[in-house]
């Protein structure tokens, strides 16, 4: 069964680089649709922070899915991880369930320092 899951390092760079294409892909159709009458900074926060989801599954090609989950759980990194997935599920929050499109922005905004926060936590002593 291990044998028949697991995968090679060419297709798991191959599934990275197209993971991460889509996930900027979604994020660059999420800045273009800002400018949208009516619904844009909805479909802005929505297509961003799927954009944002896409972009950290495509780390799970790398490392697996169960090393990717105990490294973003580590003590080190624990409070950036939980910053980073609570500015998630709050900016969707935002957009589908309060209606709210400035508090939604504003989760956008927080999303993004999040993720750059999180990212720097595996780089060794860039905290």
């Amino acid at each position: 069964v291990i044998d028949a899951t697991s995968l090679g390092w060419g297709t798991r760079v191959k599934g990275f680089i197209a993971c991460f294409a889509i996930g900027c892909l979604c994020s660059l159709l999420g800045s273009c649709l800002l400018w949208v009458p009516g619904k844009g900074l909805t479909l802005f926060a929505v297509f961003y922070t799927l954009g944002n989801i896409a972009s950290i599954g495509s780390t799970l090609f790398l490392m697996g899915p169960m090393k990717q989950l105990k490294r973003m759980f580590e003590p080190t990194r624990l409070i950036a991880t939980i910053v980073m997935l609570l500015c998630l599920i709050l900016t969707l929050c935002s957009a589908f369930w309060w209606r709210k499109e400035g508090l939604a922005l504003l989760f956008c905004i927080l999303q993004f320092f999040a993720l750059a926060w999180y990212s720097i936590s595996f780089i060794p002593f860039a905290r």
